[in-house]
């Protein structure tokens, strides 16, 4: 049996990345909704049904585990699929707004959330900041372009430093310690936004954290597998041969910038 991985197109591939390093002998299912990508800027209930679309194909796989490498997603639909989907365990994604908090309360700066637009609106964001978020110091600034620039693999590095260039230009930076990217695609463009920021910023995700909280459940079910070997299989709502090239190619070039 299998990990499944899902997202609506190549930003979870950025989790699996991190699942594939922690669990060398799992082998992964990899779902993108390429039917529907993106979901962040689409009205929430056309999104749900798209989800419950997408993971209802995937419980037709033999699988053990559903991570939603997701922050749209989970952020408008976890609860939802918890109770529905009750054979198996499913993880989702969460902005890294609580370790961002902790970590200005040493470096005693600001933090800046990047997501979708429908991430930022949803309550359980708002509800994720208000929580923790006492001494507002946490600012989100939506990036609804970057979904399509990744999915075009597009990492021209002058490209994109002009189009962050301009998204931080009403930004003091030096007044902000941490950046969260919270939309499962934007790691990708770690390493052009560690050249840009000043150098004082950390930049923080939650694949690490979502990992680990899958690590969690994979004990405490005896799911864990000894005998794989970080296969992936790759699938797609639109079956598109190209996008499962694309996938393979998004995974290496994710591979060779991040370890």
């Amino acid at each position: 049996m299998r990990v499944a991985f899902f997202d609506s197109g190549l930003g979870g591939i950025t989790v699996l990345h991190e699942g594939m390093r922690r669990f060398p002998q799992e082998n992964f299912y990899y779902y993108a909704d390429t039917l529907h990508v993106p979901y962040g800027t689409k009205p929430k209930h056309e999104v749900k049904q798209y989800i419950f679309e997408a993971v209802d194909r995937m419980m037709q796989l033999d699988i053990k585990a559903l991570v939603i490498a997701c922050n749209t997603a989970t952020s408008i639909a976890i609860s939802e699929l918890r109770s529905v989907y009750t054979t198996m365990p499913i993880i989702g994604m969460e902005p890294a707004v609580k370790p961002a908090v902790q970590l200005s309360r040493v470096n005693g700066r600001r933090v800046l959330v990047l997501a979708t637009p429908l991430t930022l609106r949803e309550s359980k964001y708002i509800e994720l900041v208000n929580r923790i978020d006492d001494l507002s110091i946490v600012d989100s600034l939506p990036m609804p372009e970057l979904v399509q620039y990744c999915e075009s693999l597009q990492f021209d590095e002058a490209v994109m430093t002009d189009y962050f260039s301009a998204k931080f230009a009403p930004y003091d930076l030096n007044n902000y310690g941490t950046l969260v990217l919270g939309c499962t695609h934007y790691p990708f463009y770690r390493p052009i936004l560690q050249k840009l920021l000043p150098r004082h910023i950390e930049i923080i995700d939650g694949s690490s954290g979502t990992v680990n909280h899958l690590a969690e459940l994979l004990v405490s079910h005896s799911l864990l597998e000894n005998t794989g070997c970080a296969d992936v299989q790759f699938i797609c709502s639109d079956d598109s041969p190209s996008y499962l090239q694309k996938m393979e190619q998004a995974l290496d070039i994710y591979k060779k910038h991040h370890g």
